[in-house]
C-alpha cells in the first residue's frame, strides 16, 4: 500500500488546485482552490477556453461579477470529479468587511445553486480575520458552509470554533516558513522536524482542543512543504494536499500510522479558553508570526486576484 491510500484510511485526502485535470489519478474526497491557485490554472494553454469563454458570457457584466462566476466554473469541473466538497474564496479585499464577505459569499452560493449544485458541496472560504469570523458565523446560521483560511494561530482557531464554522485550514508550511526565517542561520533542520514543526505544532494543539471541548468545527492541514509535515498529522480530520506531495505519497510505500488521536485528546488536562473581541484582538497581536502571515497572506491573495483582473480585461 502506498502512503497515499494508507493516509486515506484515517485522514480525508483534500486536493489544493485550480487545475482539476490532475484530481482523478489522486481521488480525493475533497479539493480546495484560492484566488493563486485560479490565477496559475488559467495560465496554462489547456484553460485559456474556460477563461475566455467564462468572459465571453459575462460581456457588460461588473468584474466582481465575472470573477465570481470564473470562480464557479472552476469549482463546478471539479465538482463533477470529486465526491465531496469544494472550497471557493471570497475576494481577499473584502478582508475586513463582514457584511461585504456575507453578500460575496450568499451570491457565490446562488451561482453554485443555479448550476444545480447541492449547498452542502461548497465551503465558502473568508480569511481568519476577526471581521471574517463574524461573516462565517452570520453565513453558518444561514446553512451556508465556511472553511476559515489564513489561519496561524490558535487564538484564531479558538475563534472559530466558538462561531461554529465548519472547516478551517491552518497553514503548516507557512507557520514553519516563518520560524525558519526567524533562526536564520541557527535553523535545525532535523530538530525542526516531524512533530517538532512549529506548524505541526500549531495545528496538534488546535486539533486536541477543538476534540478535549467537543467542539464540532473540521481541522483541515494545509500549505505543506514536505512530506514530513503530512505524515507528521496522519489522522487529522483532513489534510488539503498539492499534486506534487500527492505524488510523492502515492510513490512512497513507507508504512504510515496515525499521528493525532482524538481519544487520547479528550483525556488531556487542557485549560478552556474563549475571547471576546478585544481579547482576541490582543492575543493576535502577542503572536507576531500569526499577525505578520495573516497581513501577509492577505496581501498576496488580493494582488493575485488584481492580476486575474488584468487577465480577464486582456481575454476580453
Amino acid at each position: 500500500m502506498n502512503q497515499l491510500d494508507a493516509l486515506k484510511q484515517f485522514t480525508t485526502v483534500v486536493a489544493d488546485t485550480g487545475d482539476f485535470k490532475q484530481l482523478a489519478q489522486f481521488q480525493p474526497q475533497d479539493a480546495t482552490t484560492n484566488p493563486s491557485l485560479i490565477l496559475k490554472a488559467v495560465q496554462q494553454p489547456e484553460y485559456a477556453p474556460l477563461l475566455q469563454d467564462t468572459v465571453a458570457r459575462c460581456k457588460g457584466r461588473a468584474m466582481d461579477d465575472i470573477i465570481d462566476r470564473l470562480l464557479v466554473r472552476f469549482g463546478c469541473e471539479i465538482l463533477a470529479i470529486i465526491p465531496g466538497r469544494v472550497s471557493t474564496e471570497v475576494d481577499a479585499r473584502l478582508s475586513f468587511d463582514t457584511y461585504a464577505s456575507i453578500t460575496r459569499a450568499e451570491r457565490i452560493i446562488d451561482l453554485y445553486q443555479a448550476e444545480g449544485i447541492d449547498i452542502d458541496r461548497v465551503l465558502i472560504k473568508i480569511a481568519a480575520t476577526w471581521e471574517g469570523i463574524k461573516a462565517a458565523e452570520k453565513l453558518e446560521q444561514r446553512g451556508i458552509h465556511t472553511n476559515l483560511t489564513l489561519l496561524f494561530s490558535f487564538a484564531q482557531a479558538v475563534a472559530c470554533g466558538q462561531a461554529r464554522v465548519q472547516l478551517i485550514s491552518p497553514f503548516v508550511g507557512r507557520i514553519y516558513d516563518w520560524h525558519k526565517k526567524q533562526a536564520g542561520a541557527h535553523w535545525d533542520e532535523a530538530a525542526a522536524a516531524g512533530a517538532n514543526d512549529p506548524g505541526v505544532r500549531s495545528v496538534t494543539q488546535i486539533y486536541n482542543h477543538y476534540k478535549h471541548f467537543g467542539i464540532a468545527t473540521e481541522v483541515m492541514g494545509a500549505s505543506f512543504r514536505n512530506l514530513g509535515q503530512i505524515t507528521a498529522l496522519a489522522g487529522c480530520d483532513l489534510l488539503t494536499i498539492a499534486p506534487e506531495l500527492l505524488a510523492r505519497l502515492v510513490a512512497s510505500a513507507a508504512p504510515l500510522q496515525p499521528a493525532l488521536d482524538a481519544e487520547a485528546a479528550k483525556g488531556m488536562a487542557l485549560p478552556a479558553v474563549n475571547y471576546d473581541e478585544a481579547g482576541w484582538r490582543y492575543a493576535l497581536n502577542e503572536d507576531a508570526m500569526a499577525t505578520e502571515k495573516l497581513a501577509e497572506g492577505i496581501r498576496a491573495f488580493a494582488a493575485d486576484a488584481v492580476k486575474l483582473e488584468q487577465l480577464i480585461l486582456a481575454s476580453g
